[in-house]
């Protein structure tokens, strides 16, 4: 897989944009998480399933828009106004007040009554002449046509009822053509569209489904930042793991220049891992396939280290930002209890990048070229029940259905001097690893 016209071109995105992008999107989601769990949010949610109810919008909008003439205060005002100012009415009140005529109201209430039919005694008494006279009158018509008519009846009601406080509230409530501000609703509608305007709750509803899809699919299970300064104080130890625990770890193999050298070859500098393969004379075991463990003499010190103990995985997504230099092979890998399955996401031997995954039958890989070893790019492997799949940085670089491993593998991370190289010193350097399900 050649890389030069896409690193050339900008479709293979530099590293410092992958690591930018990626540390965006984890403060993106963190932020997320963050806003997610706020009084804010929660009183915005809140208030957004009261004030975007048909019910709530619709009475918002009759409160806005209403005339104050179309209320049913406005009418019962104005009607009522109509009959205080109604003549017969205002007449039949002060006739109410008028000492006479209540004198004739208590006359007509009397026995005498009867005497007006009588002319010979009318004339004879002033004072029936009097009451005679009054019960002639337009006033008294108007009295009795007033007195239990209907339009009294409905002037007393109205009476009753626009002087009552309750009335006088409503009435004054619909006159206001801002009525909309006084109510509790509007309090809560002005608090809906404030929060909704906060930059906290713009950033939450902004994130989509696929980034919560995306971000809830990477839980991390692995995320080595090289912050310890001893194998010691780390979840790694050096030399080659064995499920026999009495195999010896720390070795080398004859067909290779260099002795691993019991992890003091491993260091951190500025939360980078370094394994440097250094040029000096040592005497170390050596596994040789015919005759076993034997002493060697190596003019290279190497490392080897691995975390079996403290970590396994079946699955999931595996990446680093690694670099390297010499002529020599450095490798970071995924191994199990046995010599296979061996998954190489990175393998530099010297001369080329390769990945790929080695099994009984074959070592399914490919190799990357137009990128360089020296620069730090990022080495990831997607790993499912049916397929493995590398990339650098953001790119594609090869996919296999053969042999996928099924079992949990660790990582190993390991730089060596084959015998067929003529021996180079160097480094193996990642700046981190991290390892999602």
């Amino acid at each position: 897989m050649n890389l030069f016209w896409k690193r050339i071109f900008g479709s293979l995105h530099s590293t410092a944009k992958m690591e930018r992008a990626a540390h965006d999107f984890e403060a993106r989601m963190q932020r997320y998480h963050q806003v997610g769990q706020s009084s804010e949010l929660a009183e915005y949610k809140e208030l957004q399933l009261i004030v975007k109810t048909a019910d709530f919008k619709e009475k918002k909008k009759k409160l806005m828009n209403r005339k104050y003439k179309d209320t049913e205060e406005y009418a019962k005002l104005k009607r009522y106004q109509q009959l205080v100012n109604d003549h017969g009415l205002r007449r039949f009140f002060e006739l109410q007040k008028d000492s006479e005529f209540q004198e004739f109201l208590r006359f007509r209430a009397s026995n005498d009554f009867i005497k007006l039919a009588d002319k010979a005694t009318v004339k004879a008494d002033p004072y029936l002449q009097k009451m005679l006279r009054i019960s002639r009158s337009k006033d008294c018509k108007l009295y009795f046509r007033f007195k239990d008519s209907g339009k009294l009846t409905e002037y007393n009601t109205l009476k009753d009822e626009v002087e009552t406080e309750d009335f006088r509230a409503r009435n004054e409530f619909w006159a206001n053509p801002k009525r909309w501000e006084t109510t509790e609703e509007y309090i809560k509608d002005s608090r809906y569209y404030a929060l909704s305007k906060n930059p906290d709750i713009v950033f939450y509803e902004s994130v989509t489904a696929e980034e919560l899809k995306r971000y809830e699919s990477l839980k991390v299970t692995l995320d080595e930042r090289f912050d310890w300064n001893s194998l010691n104080a780390s979840n790694w130890d050096f030399g080659f793991h064995y499920a026999n625990k009495n195999l010896k770890g720390n070795h080398s193999f004859a067909n290779e220049l260099q002795a691993n050298n019991e992890g003091r070859n491993v260091n951190v500098f500025d939360g980078h891992l370094v394994i440097s393969t250094k040029r000096e004379h040592v005497r170390a075991a050596a596994w040789d396939v015919k005759k076993g463990f034997i002493d060697k003499e190596y003019e290279f010190t190497a490392d080897v280290i691995q975390n079996a103990a403290a970590f396994r995985q079946k699955y999931g997504r595996f990446s680093a930002k690694i670099r390297c230099t010499g002529n020599i092979h450095h490798a970071f890998s995924l191994e199990g209890e046995n010599k296979l399955p061996l998954v190489n996401i990175f393998h530099f031997n010297g001369e080329k990048i390769t990945v790929g995954n080695a099994n009984a039958r074959i070592f399914d890989q490919v190799e990357i070229t137009g990128i360089k070893h020296s620069d730090f790019y990022i080495y990831t492997l997607e790993w499912t029940p049916n397929e493995l799949i590398w990339y650098v940085n953001n790119i594609e670089v090869y996919r296999t259905q053969a042999n996928v491993p099924q079992e949990p593998l660790y990582i190993s991370c390991r730089s060596f001097i084959s015998d067929k190289q003529k021996g180079d010193t160097g480094t193996l350097e990642i700046d981190w690893i991290k390892v999602c399900e």
